[in-house]
Parts: structure tokens; C-alpha cells; sequence
């Protein structure tokens, strides 16, 4: 609660800006401002850690937005820190329901990249390689914290969800879940894991981003914890008998061909039978010598 204070996250919006739905998160007003009730951004801060942490562990990724100036920064530190995706300049429209255009406009920047990285606009004209140089720069500006995201994320963590508003309702139209630091003029219904901040002071932001990137190390460790003790359990399961997988292979073709499956006999198995065989054909010769011969019966 003291960092929370000494961070000013407590200082909402002038009254005159407020949402009504934000009513319950508001703890008083003073001087023309609402301040916001720490007793619930307390509450609703631990609730939302571990929704993050719970996505983590599920094996998804958390994409940090945040485009005013004020986060900027921390969100590109902080989701670098916790190896996550960011976006902390313009919003595409598109980057979550058009994914597959943006994902192609990432695949150009690694080419031009790839290009520029193996001498090839040192042959070009001056023009055709500033030209490129400059695509560069806009595609890693627009596009250089997701890069690396080869599918959609588990969940947005959003600073300033009014600000990011297009972001909001493609992150809903894909049911994508939102976490978001929630001031006094937004619309928490939007929202599925409100944490009522203060969106503007940079101390504010940097304290809940740090915590959410806490939260995802943490459970980035549990996640490998458990991956590796997996790993050892299987290791340490008896081995497979080879013979019994040919077998297995070989019953399973052929029910699917439809064909008889013939066993070769085993070797002992061969010598009963003879020594059965023989003495059927032993008994049956007597039989028939004892019909010709009235004298033997």
C-alpha cells in the first residue's frame, strides 16, 4: 500500500472526466479530483497477477500494450525483461483480427533485415538503399515488439484502455482476455481484469507493469519446474521392447489390410507337433493291421 501511495497510483481523473461505471473503484474526491480506492486496486491487482500467471503457465504469452508517451518505455522494458510481446507506438488496426497480413509484414521486415545483414544494399544506389533503410526503421517501429509472435496472445495487459480503444475491441472480438490498468475515465465493463491506477504518472505505470512482469517470470520458472520433472519422469520409465513394437506394428497392419495374420511356431513347438503327428500315423497303421488280421483282434 506505502509503494502504491509514493507512487501516486491512488490520483484518478478531474471529476468532470470521470466514467460513472468507475463509481465503485472511487474512494473520494479532492480538489476536483477522484481518488481511487488502493484498498481495491490492492485486491484487484492480486487477482489479476495470477490470472497472468495461470495464462503463463498454460504456455501462452502476455502482449503489453501501452502507446502514451508516459509508458512508452516501461513497456518495452518490461516486456523485454519477461519475454513478452509489446506494442508501445501506433496501433495497427488489424494486428489481432488481421493477423495474418501483419504477420506477412513481419516476414518482410526479416527479409529486408536478412538483405541488409548480408551486403546487399551496399550494391544498390544511395536512394534504393536509404529507401529500404527507412522501411526498416517504420516496420521495427510498428512491428519490432511482436515480431516474435507466431501466434495470437492468451491475454492483452493493456495501459489505458480508453487510449487503446481499438485494441480493446479486437482483443474482445477474438475473446482474447484483458488486463488493464483502469483510471477514472474508462469503461471497466470492457474490461476483464480491472486494476483501478492511475494510467498518466510514469511511477504508477512502472510499479504495475513491474509486477506483471514479476508474475510471468515466476511462472515462466514453475512452468520450466514442471516441464523438467516431466522430463525426468519419462526418462526414467522402463524401456520398450523392440521385438513387442514390431509385433504390435505388424497385428495393426494387418487388421487394417483385412489379411490373416500367420505366427511363425516357435522351435519347440515344431518338435511337439512332429511327435504328436507321428504318433497318430503310428496308431492308425495298427488299426488298420488289426482289421486284416482276424488273428490280432
Amino acid at each position: 500500500m506505502k509503494q502504491l501511495l509514493e507512487a501516486g497510483v491512488h490520483f484518478g481523473h478531474q471529476t468532470r472526466r470521470w466514467n460513472p461505471k468507475m463509481r465503485d473503484y472511487i474512494f473520494a474526491e479532492r480538489n476536483g479530483i477522484h481518488i481511487i480506492d488502493l484498498a481495491q486496486t490492492v485486491s484487484r491487482l492480486d487477482a489479476a497477477l495470477e490470472f497472468i500467471r495461470d495464462t503463463i503457465r498454460r504456455g501462452d504469452s502476455i502482449l503489453f500494450v501501452g502507446t502514451k508517451k508516459q509508458a512508452q518505455e516501461t513497456v518495452a522494458t518490461e516486456a523485454e525483461r519477461s519475454g513478452q510481446h509489446y506494442v508501445n507506438n501506433r496501433w495497427l488496426g488489424g494486428m489481432l483480427t488481421n493477423y495474418t497480413t501483419i504477420k506477412r509484414r513481419i516476414q518482410r521486415l526479416e527479409a529486408l533485415e536478412a538483405r541488409r545483414d548480408a551486403g546487399e544494399f551496399e550494391r544498390l544506389t544511395k536512394k534504393e538503399a536509404g529507401k529500404l533503410t527507412e522501411e526498416i526503421v517504420k516496420l521495427n517501429s510498428a512491428l519490432g515488439g511482436i515480431r516474435r509472435m507466431r501466434r495470437l496472445p492468451g491475454a492483452l495487459f493493456v495501459i489505458d484502455p480508453h487510449r487503446e480503444s481499438i485494441a480493446v475491441l479486437e482483443a474482445r472480438r477474438l475473446e482474447i482476455p484483458i488486463v488493464a490498468i483502469t483510471d477514472t475515465n474508462c469503461d471497466p465493463d470492457l474490461i476483464d481484469w480491472v486494476i483501478p491506477a492511475n494510467d498518466d504518472a510514469i511511477r504508477s505505470v512502472r510499479l504495475i507493469c513491474t509486477n506483471v512482469a514479476d508474475a510471468v517470470l515466476e511462472a515462466q520458472t514453475e512452468r520450466q519446474a514442471r516441464l523438467d520433472e516431466e522430463f525426468e519422469q519419462a526418462e526414467a520409465l522402463p524401456p520398450v521392447d523392440d521385438t513387442t513394437l514390431v509385433a504390435d506394428a505388424d497385428y495393426t497392419a494387418a487388421l487394417a489390410s483385412g489379411e490373416a495374420l500367420v505366427f511363425e511356431p516357435e522351435p519347440e513347438e515344431d518338435e511337439e507337433e512332429e511327435r504328436r503327428a507321428r504318433a497318430r500315423r503310428a496308431a492308425e497303421a495298427a488299426e488298420e493291421e488289426a482289421e486284416d488280421d482276424p488273428s490280432l483282434a
